[in-house]
């Protein structure tokens, strides 16, 4: 029997942080890094994890799988996920998960897999165990760190953040049903051809009668349109405003250089599974 550490990578900034945590301060760990790759991730999203595995002097492992998007949207009777049903959480991210674990579990090896969910973030919590062998551990949480301590431990590093927070508030999926509808046009913005497959995705769910769409309440056809993408840009820029007028000045992050994007988009995951969000 032997001890394993596992720790997943999402492409986003807390799950950065704590790897670049632990290779700082356990560094007898011997720790797996993994990435569950759906085959749909933005460009950003694997340039970071190439950032990162040069920072780490450790190649991220990549879990595929074993059938992509479209032969489960098939099975799905193309339906679109939607965070009612999160078979593309179900089927890309969870079960290769447990299934590399379970190849370490059935040897009666004893796996540690370490979450990145902070100190600040009571209501999160992180992937059941499914084996009694199988161990989660928050060391964000057990050693007191928070937002503003990510942060500060990103950028000492020289790693930074993902550059998609320059737009997007979360890592994931390219279409990511969580994104807001500001992010959809920044999406079509940045990634047009990302774009256009989500919309013939969508078009090919409506036909097959899907009771979801990707943004809530209308379809990306209706929302590409000149006049809706401007209202969404104005709705967007004034709710923006109301947030930096109405938030309280914080003194512990005084000298804490936040983005009011990232203020804004900061709504901590929106429900987000943690191996999506973190």
């Amino acid at each position: 029997m032997a001890s394993r550490h596992v720790l997943g990578l999402s492409g986003g900034k807390d799950s950065a942080a704590l790897a670049i945590y632990m290779n700082l301060y356990y560094p007898e760990l011997d720790i797996e890094y993994f990435f569950t790759d759906t085959g749909k991730e933005l460009p950003e999203v694997y340039a970071y994890l190439g950032k990162l595995e040069g920072f780490l002097g450790k190649r991220i492992k990549r879990l595929n799988a074993e059938r992509g998007f479209d032969f489960w949207l098939e099975e799905y009777g193309n339906f679109l996920p939607s965070a009612q049903t999160r078979w593309c959480t179900k089927q890309l991210k969870l079960l290769p998960f447990k299934r590399w674990v379970n190849t370490m579990l059935s040897k009666g090896d004893v796996v540690y897999s370490y979450v990145a969910i902070r100190a600040d973030e009571e209501h999160r919590e992180g992937y059941t165990s499914h084996h009694p062998n199988l161990k989660i551990e928050m060391p964000f949480r057990t050693d007191n760190y928070n937002k503003a301590a990510v942060f500060d431990l990103l950028e000492s590093s020289g790693l930074g953040i993902p550059k998609y927070y320059e737009w997007r508030s979360r890592s994931g999926c390219t279409f990511c049903f969580f994104q807001q509808k500001i992010e959809w046009v920044n999406l079509k913005e940045r990634h047009p051809e990302a774009f256009e497959e989500a919309k013939a995705y969508e078009k090919k769910a409506i036909e097959n009668q899907s009771p979801f769409l990707w943004s809530q309440g209308e379809s990306l056809e209706d929302l590409e349109k000149p006049q809706r993408i401007a209202q969404i840009k104005s709705d967007y820029e004034a709710r923006k405003m109301r947030e930096k007028k109405n938030k309280p000045v914080n003194p512990l992050h005084v000298g804490l250089e936040l983005d009011m994007d990232e203020l804004y988009f900061a709504d901590e995951g929106n429900g987000a599974c943690n191996i999506c969000h973190k």
